[in-house]
């Protein structure tokens, strides 16, 4: 069941650096409905220091190789289908950042393509949408490289940690366990035991600063193998893993699953 915050003090603060956060999505419906796990998102805002702008690493940008937005701006991307009409009619007119955009692309020692045929998808804009909803503070997009490695996804947050110090959130959105062929109407308030059990490997390791265990995830056992098909809600987690350090103090918050196979578990280091 639904946890509120869990606050877990690692080493002290910077307050010269922004913080990196993994936010477990959920239904984009999350993005005009309210419910527990939406509040803590819109309380983020008072929480955060202000950005200068926001990289976001969307598992709703899966691509062949690495890619990264440079545009002025951007379009709001519809990236679901059959939900109301509410949902498409909200539009995220945040700026874009070319200048931190072409930074991360510098940062990055794989190949980083420029592309701005995207835009901002609901993995972004969702949430975004809840914590900023004044689409005040520029925004672009990391895609996730469907051919990456777990720890080439790692490598790569290690290697954005620097946009931190230049006033960058490093915003994850994904889920750590997300498996809709497995999606149950009737379990709207919990997971499967083996969604529970991959869940909570992933808190314990992240917890204990055993990043290698996350990298690593098919030692958590047979969940593994049930926790997701393809990498692309599981990836932006190791971005914000590899951005963090030993001096960043680690909130958990949302810890629940929902619908028997989908985790809300969100994670913040600042």
């Amino acid at each position: 069941m639904y946890n509120a915050f869990l606050c877990l003090v690692i080493h002290g603060n910077s307050m010269n650096r922004m913080p990196t956060l993994f936010i477990g999505h959920g239904s984009p419906m999350n993005a005009i409905e309210e419910n527990q796990f939406v509040e803590e998102w819109k309380a983020l805002k008072n929480k955060l220091p202000k950005p200068e702008a926001i990289l976001s690493v969307s598992a709703h940008w899966f691509t062949d190789g690495t890619r990264v937005m440079t545009s002025e701006t951007a379009k709001t991307i519809y990236d679901m289908y059959g939900f109301p009409e509410a949902l498409y009619r909200i539009v995220y007119n945040a700026k874009g950042a070319p200048h931190f955009a072409k930074e991360a692309k510098a940062l990055i020692s794989r190949e980083v393509v420029t592309d701005n045929s995207w835009g901002y998808d609901h993995g972004t804009w969702s949430v975004l949408h809840r914590i900023y909803p004044e689409a005040d503070i520029p925004v672009f997009q990391l895609s996730v490289d469907r051919n990456a490695s777990t720890k080439q996804h790692y490598r790569m947050g290690q290697e954005l940690y620097q946009l931190r110090e230049q006033g960058v959130l490093i915003f994850g959105s994904g889920n750590v366990v997300h498996n809709l062929a497995r999606i149950n109407w009737n379990m709207e308030n919990e997971g499967y035991s083996w969604a529970e059990e991959f869940d909570h490997y992933i808190w314990d390791n992240i917890l204990a600063r055993k990043d290698e265990n996350v990298i690593d995830y098919q030692k958590a056992g047979s969940s593994a193998a049930l926790a997701f098909t393809t990498m692309e809600h599981y990836a932006p987690l190791l971005y914000v893993l590899g951005a963090a350090n030993d001096q960043d103090k680690m909130t958990v918050f949302n810890k629940a699953c929902v619908m028997g196979s989908l985790s809300m578990t969100s994670y913040l280091f600042e």
